[in-house]
C-alpha cells in the first residue's frame, strides 16, 4: 500500500491509500473539513466579475466565506454542485472513481468526499487539463457528441455554460431588482 497526503495552502487534506487487492486498484480517501470551494483561479477579487471564474462563488460568497456557518457553505457547495453535475454529465462520463481520485491525488488536488466526482473532475480540468493526454487514464471519456471536439474545446465550452447558469442564477435569485433598474433607465 501507499500512502499519498495531499494538502492544500488552507490546510486541507487528504489521505489517499492506494494499493492493489484481487488485481484491483483500492483507493480509499479522507478529506478534512472544506475551508473554502477555493481552486486559486479567483477572478472576483482580482477582476470584479460577479460570478468567480475559478469556484463558481459569487462575489459576496467569496468575501464573506469566512463569516458563514456551515449550513450556510453546505447550502453554497450544494449550488455549485449541481449546476457542475448538470453539465458535466452531459459532456463526460467517469467510469472510474478511484481512477479519477488517483489523477487528484497526482496534481496535489484536493476534493471533497461529500460532492459529486462531477466536481472533482471540473476543479481538475479547470486547472489542469492542458497536461492530460489521455482522459481515460483518469477514469473519464467524452460523450460521443462531443468526441470530435479535443478536451481543451471541450474544457472552454463547459466554462462558457458554467458562467452562462451561475450568472442567470444570479440575476433570477440574488439581483432581483436588476432588470427593473435597467428597465427604469
Amino acid at each position: 500500500m501507499k500512502l499519498v497526503k495531499v494538502c492544500t495552502t488552507s490546510n486541507d487534506c487528504i489521505v489517499i491509500t492506494t494499493g492493489i487487492a484481487l488485481g484491483a486498484i483500492v483507493v480509499t480517501a479522507k478529506m478534512s473539513s472544506v475551508k473554502t470551494p477555493c481552486i486559486g483561479i479567483c477572478s472576483t477579487t482580482s477582476l470584479g466579475d460577479i460570478v468567480c471564474r475559478g469556484c463558481k462563488r459569487y462575489s459576496f460568497e467569496v468575501i464573506d466565506w469566512n463569516g458563514y456557518d456551515a449550513t450556510a457553505k453546505q447550502a453554497v457547495m450544494k449550488r455549485i454542485e449541481k449546476l457542475t453535475a448538470q453539465i458535466l454529465e452531459s459532456k463526460f462520463r467517469i467510469f472510474s472513481v478511484p481512477n479519477l481520485q488517483l489523477g487528484l491525488a497526482h496534481f496535489k488536488m484536493p476534493f471533497h468526499p461529500d460532492l459529486s466526482p462531477y466536481c472533482w473532475l471540473h476543479n481538475l480540468l479547470s486547472k489542469h487539463h492542458l497536461k492530460i493526454d489521455k482522459l481515460e487514464d483518469y477514469g473519464v471519456y467524452i460523450q460521443p457528441e462531443f468526441a470530435h471536439m479535443d478536451l481543451h474545446g471541450i474544457c472552454e465550452l463547459v466554462e462558457q455554460e458554467m458562467l452562462v447558469l451561475c450568472e442567470a442564477h444570479y440575476r433570477r435569485y440574488i439581483d432581483v431588482g436588476c432588470e427593473s433598474k435597467e428597465e427604469a433607465v
